[in-house]
């Protein structure tokens, strides 16, 4: 993972893009893991979840950043959680008015966004540092970073676990659900298999990038 910056740095493509893949919350950095393995046990539960954090994070790196030079540093992280604890208790209400079933699907797990070490430490370690614009976009590549890890998950879960996306039937009705996969074992087991992916992805980018800079050097 590349260090973060401690000075403002200028917006590039790759402000918003590192949350995709570099610095990827779940599959790279394996923060708010807990979220991940607790509520992809259906799409609509990681959809859910992806969107309210994404919500926070936009909403309280916005809010630090704004208000960056007039905290005073000794109280910074508890001004942190207040902000992040604020936005958290509007999205609570929010999913609470729109679906109480969803609500009671995610459980307690919407108020421990505050806790997600994603948003808190997106907060500290980047927003407190730079212009609002641009603590706004990387939050929206984390954000959305976040979003497509719980999708990953929450739709091979439900897949392989129902046969179903969305509560749409998807295999035949002679398909044997893997019940395994929406308990929570099966998060374990699709994250590892995910990250093992990704590591693999990663690793042949890197080897292609280390033979195309070997043949350029040859050819010179």
């Amino acid at each position: 993972m590349a260090p973060l910056p401690n000075q403002e740095e200028t917006i590039t493509l790759d402000t918003f893009t590192r949350g995709l893949w570099k610095e990827n919350p779940v599959f790279v950095m394996l923060l708010g893991l807990c979220p991940v393995l607790a509520v992809t046990n259906t799409t609509m539960n990681a959809i859910a979840m992806g969107l309210a954090t994404l919500f926070v994070l936009v909403a309280s790196s916005t809010l630090v950043s704004l208000l960056r030079k007039l905290i005073p540093k000794q109280v910074r992280i508890a001004s942190y959680i207040i902000i992040i604890a604020t936005f958290v208790t509007m999205v609570d209400y929010l999913i609470q008015s729109i679906s109480l079933d969803l609500y009671n699907a995610l459980g307690a797990f919407i108020q421990l966004i505050v806790v997600n070490c994603v948003i808190l430490g997106r907060a500290e370690a980047y927003a407190s540092k730079q212009k609002v614009s641009t603590a706004i976009i990387n939050a929206l590549g984390m954000g959305v970073g976040f979003t497509i890890a719980l999708l990953c998950l929450g739709v091979t879960r439900e897949l392989l676990g129902a046969g179903t996306i969305l509560g749409f039937q998807v295999f035949s009705v002679d398909f044997e659900p893997w019940i395994v996969m929406l308990l929570p074992p099966g998060g374990f087991f699709v994250l590892g298999a995910w990250l093992l992916l990704f590591e693999y992805i990663k690793q042949r980018k890197e080897k292609n990038h280390l033979n195309v800079e070997g043949v350029a050097r040859d050819g010179s």
